[in-house]
């Protein structure tokens, strides 16, 4: 028989999974200091939710896909370069959106 209380177990067990949840709540935005930025990642290397014909994380089709997101330090996506003379921005592109 063991001597630990069950009402001691089951309270340690649901703190430990009210922790572990807490920590996936906060988006890493706000964990980060990150913001989104359109434009500059890789193919495949995107955030979430890249736009039309994409669903979620690596799921981008081209690099440097306009309607594609990657997180980056917040206050350095509109000073972010891409070859072609092309900037980070704020909001979806719709340059390097492949079509169909």
């Amino acid at each position: 028989m063991s001597s630990t209380p069950k009402g001691f177990t089951a309270a340690a067990l649901a703190g430990a999974v009210l922790a572990a949840t807490s920590m996936m709540a906060a988006p890493a935005s706000a964990q980060d200091n990150k913001e989104k930025c359109y434009g500059v990642a890789l193919a495949s290397q995107n955030d979430c939710a890249a736009g039309p014909g994409t669903t979620c994380q690596g799921t981008s089709k081209v690099d440097y896909q306009g309607n594609a997101w990657k997180y980056v330090d917040a206050g350095t996506c509109a000073t972010m370069e891409v070859p072609g003379d092309r900037m980070g921005s704020l909001e979806p592109l719709e340059r390097d959106v492949p079509q169909g």
